[in-house]
């Protein structure tokens, strides 16, 4: 067995960029190795798998100059097009920018209500709102939201826009395992090189350019800031907007200029470097500024941005390409991995590009300081760029089994933060603990929608987080990190329970089940999930040398039974047609027996014929992206992995993963796809509490597949 390895990474950022200490200490804990070929036992002597062969192996590269990939630090992204920089497409994006809109006329910022709900009283049905009070109701849904810091990109010097019709011979590519993104391309038929890195401790981007159309002077780097904009184009930001919004240049000496940026009721920092040539301030739009070499063929250009004022010099590529290679080096390095390339399978290598590239993109966009948009840091999405607090366990629970909770820890700091909010929130429905919100932003009010109350499945989700990290540091302060967090939320979850006098059960309404297909009593899942969770509550108050609470205890062995209708789990009490009229959306009874571990409660054998029923008569092109990790982690869990690796593999149009490996689940680039099929996969492969003893138990056992894998853990 291999010793546990400790390391700590200092994270140091530029100012105080994220309203928060600007030290990131990282630990990565190290497991056993195990790399075999399925069906053989495990050997401690077995062979390292490449990591930089497996990694490399699956380099995004791409030809279209309009094709847009992200670079990020888990923070803060650049999204770059073929180019290199944003000429056609892309935006700069970051977990800290936050803007919202005026109010209008006649909104007044009294009118919001703190908890994002006017509900009084418990909650009968859906979250009620004035009717008089529409015009916030479309504020505070727009409102706040993400935005693109700025605009990097090539144009003529003398002011024309670039044509996609004038790159020829394009050839982008992305080295995983440095993060360098290199691109070669001719403009109007002359070479132009460019490198990109992302900085992994600064919101910044470094770029070099070399090519004769600098030394000519016709071509220039110009940097423009847009106004925000909900509209989902190339940019996502409002170039045509100038008198909206403020841009103020300080120009200091030796190539450096500051930009103090004010949009509406947000302010924002950018600092600019540059190795030759001379920065220009267009005549004809205050926003934007133009770099031109003055006769030198390359350029190297610096570009970070910070919530305060930024008085830090800036590195050079060469620095900054070095601590991102080192950066990614040491991910690389560090976490778990999954080599399938002895597979005889013909899908291995399908699957394990699914894996490194979900890998790259959670590290890239989904490692920061709050939780991300279900699109991550690539676009503002459908809901401006807030995030889900139901969403989190698919956007983070994978980082426990992957050996990297620390990129989790700090977006996971919003319960500490929200918990006031949610005891105002529970205070406001008369019920005890803590209820938690849907939709937010920084501030942790709910955006507006109908089901936001009834949603119940976010419940639950700190019981598991704390479960994940206890495993991994079952310490004092582990403990006392989540024990008021857990109290609050069970005692939601026992006062929201409501008695039946009838069933003589405790019954969960209204309830809007994770598949959302409209308000009903007991979804099959809540249920399960609810029974789970206050089990999970109470063994954290033994952990602590506390005694059980009364009432948790009395409510969990009187909760309404799973429902089920001819040996098959149903979606709720109410909705026993879900294998005819309501096989759609998320298949909500395949998750109490897969994401969840097997509870007192839930019949095992009943879970195997429903994973078989939904396989079969599920309509998979109206599911979204986790649908089919969440499928697997069932199959696997109930003895059947080929048909876990087939859920995996399922040709269903949300579970495509495009050619930067993004899964496109949802309405837009879908992040939780990538985070579901990593927490599913890695639990097929290092198994989860109870399953087979058997190496990669979540895999056929007949040769198919060869699973070599390390320093995974295992799922509870």
């Amino acid at each position: 067995m291999l010793d546990s390895v400790h390391t700590s990474i200092d994270r140091i950022a530029l100012q105080t960029r994220r309203g928060r200490s600007l030290v990131r200490r990282v630990c990565v804990v190290a497991g056993i190795l195990i790399a075999v070929a399925t069906g053989t036992a495990a050997s401690a002597s077995a062979a390292r798998i490449d990591r930089h062969a497996l990694v490399s192996r699956h380099d995004v590269t791409w030809t279209d100059p309009t094709g847009v990939m992200p670079l990020g630090n888990g923070e803060f992204c650049f999204n770059a097009d073929g180019t290199g920089l944003q000429t056609f497409g892309g935006n700069t994006m970051a977990h800290w920018a936050w803007h919202s809109y005026p109010m209008p006329a006649g909104v007044t910022a009294d009118q919001i209500p703190d908890t994002g709900t006017f509900q009084k009283g418990r909650p009968t049905g859906r979250d009620p709102w004035p009717s008089d009070l529409q015009a916030l109701r479309t504020w505070m849904s727009a409102n706040p939201h993400s935005f693109n810091l700025g605009r990097l990109r090539f144009r003529w010097s003398d002011g024309r826009e670039i044509a996609v019709s004038e790159i020829s011979g394009l050839s982008s590519r992305v080295e995983l395992w440095s993060g360098l993104l290199t691109s070669q391309f001719k403009l109007d038929g002359v070479p132009v090189q460019v490198w990109v890195s992302v900085h992994p401790k600064l919101d910044a981007v470094s770029v070099k350019i070399e090519s004769d159309l600098l030394a000519s002077n016709k071509l220039e780097v110009t940097l423009d800031f847009p106004y925000p904009s909900r509209k989902r184009d190339a940019w996502m930001g409002d170039f045509a907007n100038p008198g909206a919004h403020r841009t103020e240049l300080t120009r200091q000496p030796e190539r450096l200029a500051g930009f103090r940026r004010k949009v509406d009721g947000t302010t924002y920092y950018a600092r600019l470097s540059w190795s030759a040539g001379d920065l220009k301030a267009d005549v004809g739009d205050p926003h934007r500024f133009s770099l031109t070499a003055k006769g030198r063929k390359s350029i190297e250009i610096s570009l970070c941005y910070a919530s305060e004022a930024i008085r830090t010099a800036l590195p050079g590529f060469a620095a900054t390409q070095k601590a991102t290679a080192a950066h990614w080096k040491n991910y690389w390095e560090t976490g778990g991995a999954i080599d399938l390339s002895e597979s005889r399978d013909p899908r291995w290598k399908e699957l394990e590009r699914r894996i490194v590239l979900s890998q790259y993109h959670m590290a890239a966009q989904s490692a920061g300081s709050l939780p991300p948009a279900e699109a991550g840091l690539m676009l503002v999405d459908y809901w401006g760029g807030r995030f889900h607090m139901e969403m989190l366990w698919w956007h983070l629970a994978h980082y426990a089994l992957w050996g990297h909770w620390e990129m989790a820890n700090e977006a996971l700091g919003v319960y500490p933060r929200f918990l006031s909010l949610a005891k105002r929130q529970a205070q406001q429905f008369g019920l005890a603990g803590a209820s938690w919100p849907k939709g937010v932003g920084p501030d942790g009010i709910s955006q507006p929608w109908d089901g936001n109350v009834a949603l119940l499945w976010k419940q639950p989700h700190p019981m598991f987080f704390a479960e994940l990290e206890y495993r991994l540091k079952p310490t004092r302060a582990t403990l006392e990190k989540w024990a008021p967090i857990l109290n609050e939320t069970a005692e939601y979850m026992a006062d929201f329970a409501q008695f039946d006098p009838n069933t003589k059960r405790y019954c969960l309404a209204p309830d809007v089940p994770p598949g959302e297909q409209g308000l009903t009593a007991n979804g099959v899942f809540d249920l399960a999930y609810w029974r789970w969770g206050l089990d999970q509550a109470q063994l954290w108050r033994e952990r602590m040398k506390l005694g059980r609470v009364d009432k948790w205890d009395k409510v969990r062995k009187d909760l309404t039974p799973l429902p089920v209708k001819d040996g098959l789990f149903v979606h709720s009490t109410e909705w026993s047609d879900t294998y005819t009229k309501r096989n759609y959306e998320h298949p909500d009874p395949v998750g109490v027996f897969g994401m969840l571990p097997p509870i007192d409660g839930v019949d095992a054998e009943t879970a195997h014929r429903t994973v078989h029923e939904i396989l079969k008569v599920w309509q998979w092109e109206k599911t979204w992206g986790w649908d089919c990790p969440w499928t697997a982690m069932a199959a696997a869990r109930v003895g059947e992995p080929k048909l876990a690796v087939d859920a995996l593999l399922m040709n269903a149009p949300k579970n495509d993963f495009d050619w930067r490996g993004v899964n496109v689940g949802g309405p837009c680039p879908y992040l939780p796809g990538n985070g579901g099929l990593l927490y599913a996969v890695a639990m097929m492969a290092a198994g989860w509490d109870g399953a087979p003893n058997r190496h990669a138990p979540g895999f056929p056992n007949d040769g198919s597949w060869t699973v070599r894998w390390e320093k995974l853990k295992p799922a509870p």
